[in-house]
């Protein structure tokens, strides 16, 4: 029998061997062994398991790079492609075009949108925009997971910036090389535009339903406002349609736009953009169930800034949109009182720029009964005596007259033919010019028109820059003082803006990104003849609907009721209306004074502001008639013709001819010369041309170097004092 204290004992190293590996009675440090070797073994896995995720990482990255390598480059062109917009003068919207292939893709930057929908938007399509690079992994390893779990995709996992790429480049398959192309794409565009670049592509392209693309097109077509103004509800539906945007367009299936919608809320409240009671309270509000149209205003205009520029996305006008806007409601608004198929026109024109503040050219411009398509603005029609002004502006000019001469207004024969009669059929007898241009006596205007000369009336208007129109291309006759010729609305509130800019007529200015188009100066008148005129018209009676004595105002009524005119300004501003048919037919009863003359009071209220006088020239004279030099206390005329005691032949103009059309080659820029004789007359002989000395000679020939095309007055005076004229057109 052996005994225990026999027995050997094991040395400390078989000990701790047969504690650790024999399965022997275990040592007092055998429990903290075993943990550290399953450690060690799961570390030793877990390395495994890493370099086995690095190998597929950097296979797969082979790949993905092996596959970038066949990609094309990304073609930004078409994505770039956006709607012409027309903007006021404060970039206010006026009018939108859709893209050639008939899209409304409005051009947006993220800027211009409310930062809360963008921080709504990236809590629902993508929370870590701002930090990954085009792909977010966890999005990623998420949607593969739901993948290779549930058999089918549950989530795409797509950042942003891959829905810019799919936007970018649209294919229709839904396969797993489909997404490593976007992944590709997007990582691209990242680095070559950034996020803010990626962002407004985003907001430029998503889809909305129908030819609605891009946020900015999606808000003013659903909301009928910009994307800075929209409320949480407005803002919740715009970031739900791109996921959807056929299946919950609000004006066909509004439950489904709200449900969409809803959901947003609910996420942009989870994730602290919104809170509770700001979702509770946008869900209440309703979705829109009809598209609204586009805006429209200036339609006329803005569809001439894009003939005139197709290439130019961005346009700004100088029009004022808000001033537009009650216009246009005017014009159609008193153009329909008026009658049926009646127009109207409005045409406003800052004086000091030359600026167009607004340009109406149509009482609407979709209203197809009254041609609205139609640029009343641009038509050339008979002004009536809306010209006055500007014969009685010649007169004063030419120390014919002054406001206070006498002029009279009883019936009388011109050219022994021509016999006028006024508006309302009476006469006042002897008036003052200021009367006689106040109440638009017919007789007085058309006695100074032949006292100045037709023919010089009508250059002195062409000359100004307006394009003056003539029955069959006839010589000016004493008719065009009461609207025998053609004039557009546009050229006629011209020539006023250039009464109240002391006789300088403005070059129109259409567009504020423009320089104005370049013209040598033109005048109507001098400045105080502008200032003599200007001062009387403001004296002129108004309409019932205004007050006395506020702005210089002239009307107009063509032959036949056709047109009725009306023209004012101050010194801010002119102001020009038409009211008619647009196919020329008569309206009995429209008259000038009663259609016109109140719709542009009405403009000048809606301008707004206190009319501003024109201020007095220094060399203006301001007296009563018994003040005048007694040349000027009755119309000046020139000195009758008498007879040359010369062999008794009247002095006479034999070359040219009155009324002659001289071609001497001066459109094409050849510089020639007049051949100029008379016939009788005592020698020496001087002749001028309007009334300018140019040739003095002992013979009854001369010559004369025009400077330019156009009509002249040719006149020659004898040494007794015999005088001749005649009037020619030189081209």
């Amino acid at each position: 029998m052996t005994r225990i204290a026999d027995s050997p004992r094991p040395s400390p190293a078989e000990g701790a061997c047969g504690a650790g590996g024999s399965g022997g009675v275990p040592g007092k440090g055998a429990p903290l062994t075993r943990p550290a070797s399953r450690l060690s073994l799961l570390r030793r896995g877990g390395m495994v398991f890493g370099a086995v995720l690095l190998t597929l990482a950097l296979l797969l990255a082979g790949v993905l790079w092996r596959y970038a390598a066949t990609l094309p480059p990304l073609d930004l062109t078409q994505a770039s492609l956006r709607s012409t917009v027309i903007l006021d003068r404060k970039g206010q919207l006026l009018r939108p075009f859709a893209t050639a292939d008939g899209r409304w893709r409005l051009p947006v930057t993220a800027s211009e949108v409310d930062p809360r929908m963008l921080a709504m938007l990236k809590a629902y399509e993508d929370r870590r925009f701002d930090t990954h690079s085009g792909i977010d992994p966890a999005a990623t390893l998420r949607a593969a997971w739901q993948w290779l779990r549930h058999g089918h995709i549950v989530s795409g996992g797509s950042t942003l910036s891959m829905q810019v790429a799919r936007l970018v480049e649209p294919r229709t398959e839904r396969s797993l090389l489909a997404k490593l192309r976007q992944m590709i794409r997007a990582v691209a565009l990242e680095r070559s535009l950034g996020k803010a670049g990626v962002l407004d592509l985003y907001l430029a392209l998503a889809p909305y339903g129908g030819p609605v693309e891009g946020i900015r097109s999606a808000s003013l077509a659903y909301f009928g406002r910009e994307p800075a103004r929209l409320s949480f509800a407005e803002s919740a539906l715009l970031v739900a349609l791109p996921q959807s945007p056929e299946a919950r367009r609000p004006d066909r299936f509004a439950a489904n736009a709200k449900r969409a919608r809803d959901r947003v809320l609910d996420i942009a409240a989870e994730r602290g953009v919104l809170t509770p009671n700001e979702a509770r309270a946008a869900k209440a509000e309703p979705v829109p169930a009809t598209r609204k149209h586009f805006p429209m205003l200036a339609a006329h205009a803005a569809e001439q800034a894009l003939a005139a520029d197709p290439d130019a996305r961005v346009q700004h006008l100088t029009l004022d949109a808000r001033l537009q806007a009650s216009l246009e409601a005017l014009a159609a608004e008193r153009a329909a009182a008026a009658g049926p198929a009646l127009s109207a026109a409005i045409l406003a024109i800052d004086n000091r720029t030359g600026a167009v503040l607004a340009h109406v050219g149509s009482a609407g411009y979709l209203d197809g009964a009254r041609a609205g398509a139609v640029d009343a603005t641009q038509a050339v029609r008979s002004p009536g005596s809306a010209l006055k002004p500007f014969i009685y502006a010649l007169a004063f000019e030419n120390g014919l007259a002054h406001p206070e001469t006498l002029l009279d207004d009883r019936p009388a024969r011109f050219a022994a033919s021509y016999a006028p009669e006024n508006f309302d059929m009476g006469y006042r007898g002897t008036v003052t010019a200021r009367f006689a241009l106040q109440q638009s006596l017919n007789l007085p205007a058309v006695d100074l028109l032949d006292a100045v000369g037709a023919a010089r009336f009508v250059a002195r208007l062409r000359g100004a820059g307006a394009t003056i129109l003539l029955p069959r291309d006839t010589a000016p006759g004493l008719p065009v003082a009461l609207g025998g010729l053609g004039i557009t609305l546009t050229d006629l509130a011209r020539l006023y803006a250039g009464l109240a800019r002391s006789g300088t007529v403005p070059a129109l200015l259409r567009r504020l990104d423009g320089a104005a188009p370049p013209e040598p100066e033109r005048r109507i008148a001098d400045p105080v003849a502008a200032w003599y005129v200007a001062d009387i018209l403001r004296g002129a009676p108004p309409p019932e609907n205004a007050l006395p004595g506020r702005i210089s105002f002239k009307t107009g009524t063509s032959y036949g009721y056709r047109d009725a005119w009306a023209v004012g300004f101050d010194a801010r501003v002119t102001i020009a209306v038409w009211i008619g048919r647009p196919d020329g037919a008569s309206v009995p009863g429209l008259i000038g004074r009663s259609h016109a003359a109140p719709i542009l009071f009405d403009a000048f209220a809606r301008f707004g502001g206190e009319p501003e006088p024109l201020p007095r020239p220094r060399d203006a004279l301001v007296v009563a008639t018994a003040g005048l030099p007694p040349p000027l206390r009755h119309i000046r005329r020139d000195a009758p013709k008498t007879f040359a005691a010369t062999l008794g032949v009247p002095l006479k103009i034999a070359y040219p001819p009155d009324g002659a059309r001289v071609d001497l080659g001066l459109a094409e820029g050849a510089r020639a010369r007049l051949a100029l004789k008379a016939l009788g007359g005592q020698p020496p002989l001087t002749w001028m041309v309007d009334g300018l000395p140019v040739a003095e000679a002992m013979r009854r020939q001369s010559e004369w170097s025009p400077e330019g095309a156009g009509f002249a007055r040719i006149s020659v005076m004898d040494a007794d004092g015999a005088s001749d004229s005649v009037v020619v057109r030189l081209e």
